[in-house]
């Protein structure tokens, strides 16, 4: 962790704000603090909650609401709020912040994610401190998501970080529910086996999150199987972890580096639509390195354009893969079980193409 020069600290609501909704100046330069001295000349990206819960006291709200309109409300006033919070924060230390807000369409489209990797790669060149959070204000499924977990691992990967501190309000992973007698931390995770049998809980108590430590192991997996330790811990205990000290849950690498586009596509999109395939395209995709063709595919289902990601499943209606389809929705029936060789005969050279190329497919763990 000493080693590390570029890393992703991930922070929830609950250690930024009140339990009635609002910032917590105190704790926002207490994290500030932590970064600005302990990381020192390290290069650090923020993926920052919060925007939702510090819009709550600001539009008279006593608790996080359930309905999307007034979650998208509170998240346009708390976001602001948000980022000159920590604006203020940083220029104590004479660092400079950028905002960066993400969807799900920018971490599946491949022309989005790489426009925001161009984008953090440069304010880390110019000294900012990226502040990275999910586009709330017009998102929807990624306030459904929860609480950013998901997103730090897959921002770890795109600026390609050595190291992801994911900060929570309990100091690491136990094998048990903390509070309760006899529980004890889990130090170290070395792969999947390690956590056979561990009771994982939801969100914690605040009530101003989503997350809960589900998403936080789910995220540690993500990054450790891209190559990227992890360390787990609490806020209060930050300074300790970017130190190197023994505090929190370590998570060891499990893979290697993978495509940018594959690990955004594994995980962070959401398919528009779904590909049938037969038994013989099914073993070319999970087994083979072929790119998927009409005359593998059985049946179409959904609404998507070129250019969508879509889930491809397997007769017994399985998912084993997803990629981005090539083609419209309304193009896919007619070329049906027909080979690219028919189709650019009757129907022009434009057909004789894949409707997943293999370099935009990624297999799905089963």
């Amino acid at each position: 962790m000493t080693q590390a020069r570029r890393i992703v600290v991930k922070v929830g609501s609950s250690s930024l704000t009140t339990t009635g909704g609002g910032l917590d100046a105190d704790r926002v330069d207490a994290l500030v603090d932590t970064l600005a001295k302990v990381a020192g000349d390290k290069e650090v990206v923020l993926v920052s909650s919060g925007a939702i819960a510090a819009g709550l006291a600001p539009l008279g709200l006593p608790s996080r609401p359930r309905d999307l309109a007034r979650q998208q409300a509170a998240a346009s006033v708390g976001q602001g709020l948000l980022v000159a919070r920590y604006t203020a924060s940083f220029a104590r230390y004479g660092r400079r912040v950028g905002q960066v807000l993400l969807t799900t369409d920018d971490t599946s489209r491949r022309a989005h994610y790489r426009n925001a990797r161009r984008t953090l790669d440069q304010l880390l060149a110019m000294g900012a401190v990226p502040v990275v959070n999910e586009n709330d204000t017009v998102a929807t499924d990624e306030i459904r998501f929860g609480d950013n977990d998901r997103l730090a691992a897959l921002v770890a990967h795109l600026v390609r970080a050595d190291l992801l501190v994911l900060l929570s309000d309990v100091d690491g992973l136990y094998d048990g529910d903390p509070s309760m007698p006899g529980t004890s931390r889990i130090a170290e995770v070395r792969g999947p086996a390690d956590l056979e049998g561990v009771a994982i809980g939801s969100a914690g108590k605040a009530g101003v999150g989503t997350g809960g430590m589900v998403t936080k192991v789910e995220a540690a997996r993500i990054a450790a199987a891209a190559g990227i330790p992890v360390v787990l811990t609490s806020a209060s205990e930050a300074a300790d972890a970017l130190r190197g000290g023994a505090t929190g849950t370590f998570f060891h690498r499990t893979g290697r580096r993978s495509a940018d586009r594959l690990l955004w596509l594994a995980h962070a999109s959401t398919p528009r639509g779904a590909l049938t395939l037969d038994e013989g395209a099914v073993r070319a995709v999970v087994e083979g390195t072929g790119s998927l063709l009409p005359a593998g595919i059985a049946a179409v289902e959904g609404e998507f354009s070129a250019g969508d990601p879509v889930e491809l499943r397997d007769p017994e209606g399985r998912a084993v893969a997803r990629g981005l389809v090539t083609y419209d929705a309304a193009e896919i029936p007619p070329l049906l079980g027909r080979s690219t060789r028919d189709l650019a005969r009757d129907l022009g050279p434009r057909y004789e193409r894949e409707v997943v190329h293999r370099d935009d497919l990624v297999v799905l763990a089963p």
